[in-house]
């Protein structure tokens, strides 16, 4: 069904973009940039967090990067990663596949800077061995996604 909303959410939007499905998992960064042939900084991994207050947030950054915890705490304030069955739950899709379109229910979507680096990303498509191609513009675009500045190299 994840991969499947995912479809439904690039159609809604008429976005001619291919979902590249693989025989192989592209569960975690590494296997993902293998898989595709290309470095671990073009994955864009999508993370989700609750914060202090109770929302609930998804961040998409460059597959290298990591969160800054200072930097975090300055923009959002105290915030966690979300457990497993609580990402799947909010999500609807399965942790590896996790990704910023056909969420199970709207969420606030950002994204790091740290994905400006490239002219295209690929992040999961709503299963673990799904990806799309696509430039960090037009993901914020579709995503409506906000910039924002928490991580680091």
């Amino acid at each position: 069904m994840s991969l499947q909303s995912v479809r439904e959410f690039l159609a809604a939007r008429k976005l001619d973009i291919p979902i590249i499905e693989l025989e192989v998992s592209t569960a975690t960064v590494e296997l993902a940039a293998q898989a595709h042939g290309v470095e671990a900084g073009r994955i864009a991994k999508t993370l989700s967090f609750r914060l202090g207050d109770g929302r609930v947030i998804i961040l998409v950054a460059r597959g290298d990067a990591r969160i800054d915890n200072r930097k975090f705490k300055d923009a959002f304030g105290k915030g966690r990663m979300l457990p497993v069955a609580e990402v799947v739950a909010l999500t609807g899709h399965p942790v590896g596949g996790v990704c910023p379109f056909g969420l199970a229910q709207p969420l606030p979507i950002y994204l790091d800077h740290s994905l400006q680096d490239f002219d295209e990303v690929l992040p999961a498509a709503g299963a673990i061995h799904s990806a799309i191609r696509i430039s960090p513009a037009l993901l914020a675009e579709v995503t409506e996604g906000e910039w924002v500045d928490v991580c680091q190299l």
